[in-house]
């Protein structure tokens, strides 16, 4: 007697528990889906940024090397102009030129000058475009890796919730089977047919414990055999197949010690199995059955617990074989069935 099967309706609602259950997995599966398509939209977003950042990074390298040239040609201008200004200036210092045409050839080198601080301006822009264009494409792969960690991470979660979620839809299958099997059996039926001998419970207001025995049946028609006990030292001369004959309490018999077939009362077995392993009273236990061979068969009115004895018997020699074995200090022999091997 539990409490887990009070439930009149267990199967059911342990049905609706596992149909639960298999739900929960399937929406997991269908997030692992919908993660695995989040990732491909990152992925995808990532290489179209770097691509992007590439292509811009490629610009400012080329812009970089016009920038380059065009700070060398207003360097090498600015150069020229310099040095016509010292020229222009000590020709004005001799009296050769007049001030107008100094202060033109002034002018133009300042233009040129002017010129080649904006070329540079314009380079170390140009360079620091380009370092932070590197800068950012790092940045990008960084954030990006970070999504994809992220997504990742929620995609494993999932699967783990997948395992564990099979795991307990196995469970609660074998406990819908077990609650299946169990609900049939309120009505125990006897495997067999026979008569109840021992009632261990009524079955009114009792309680049965697991594995607890509820009654001791025994069959109608049983194939009937005797239980014999022999000792260790004996062991040896009994085989399976061998001849043995009994008498049974309760029916008179009289028996001519080693003339089976002028004994009255006896009845002939067939040794079916010898145990290898040795009983708690120190001896081996030996199942004879009916012979079915014989002419004699076995009283109808046995009854399970009857008592028996049981002689097996030697083998029939003549007189002279048998004075010759105790001479010579032979062995006796003993019964066996003739049994054909193929």
């Amino acid at each position: 007697m539990k409490d887990d099967y009070f439930d009149p309706n267990l199967i059911g609602r342990t049905g609706q528990q596992l149909d639960a259950k298999q739900l929960s997995v399937d929406y997991y599966k269908n997030k692992v889906a919908a993660t695995q398509n989040q990732i491909g939209a990152i992925e995808n977003t990532r290489a179209l940024k770097q691509s992007q950042l590439q292509n811009k990074i490629q610009q400012l390298q080329i812009k970089l090397q016009s920038d380059s040239a065009e700070l060398a040609a207003a360097a090498n201008d600015y150069s020229i102009a310099a040095k016509q200004y010292k020229r222009q200036q000590a020709m004005y210092d001799s009296g050769l030129v007049s001030l107008t045409q100094l202060e033109q050839r002034n002018a133009s080198f300042q233009n040129a000058a002017a010129k080649k601080i904006g070329a540079e301006n314009k380079l170390v822009n140009t360079r620091q475009e380009l370092n932070i264009a590197n800068i950012e494409i790092s940045a990008v792969n960084q954030d990006y890796l970070e999504k994809l960690s992220k997504a990742q991470g929620d995609q494993f979660q999932s699967m783990s919730q997948i395992a564990g979620g099979q795991g307990e839809v196995a469970k609660l299958q074998n406990q819908v089977s077990n609650y299946n099997i169990r609900s049939g059996m309120y009505f125990i039926t006897s495997p067999q047919s026979g008569q109840v001998t021992k009632a261990k419970k009524a079955g009114i207001g009792e309680i049965i414990k697991e594995g607890e025995m509820l009654v001791e049946i025994v069959p109608d028609k049983p194939d009937y055999a005797v239980e014999l006990y022999i000792e260790p030292v004996d062991l040896p001369l009994i085989a399976k197949g061998q001849s043995v004959q009994f008498l049974f309490d309760g029916f008179p018999a009289i028996v001519f010690s080693g003339w089976p077939n002028t004994s009255y009362g006896t009845f002939t077995g067939e040794v079916s199995a010898v145990e290898n392993a040795v009983s708690v009273n120190g001896k081996f236990r030996v199942l004879v059955t009916e012979d079915v061979s014989s002419t004699k068969r076995w009283p109808q009115q046995l009854k399970v617990g009857t008592g028996a004895q049981g002689f097996a018997l030697l083998k029939n020699v003549p007189v002279w074989y048998e004075l010759w074995r105790n001479i010579n200090g032979f062995p006796p022999d003993y019964y066996k069935k003739n049994t054909e091997t193929k």
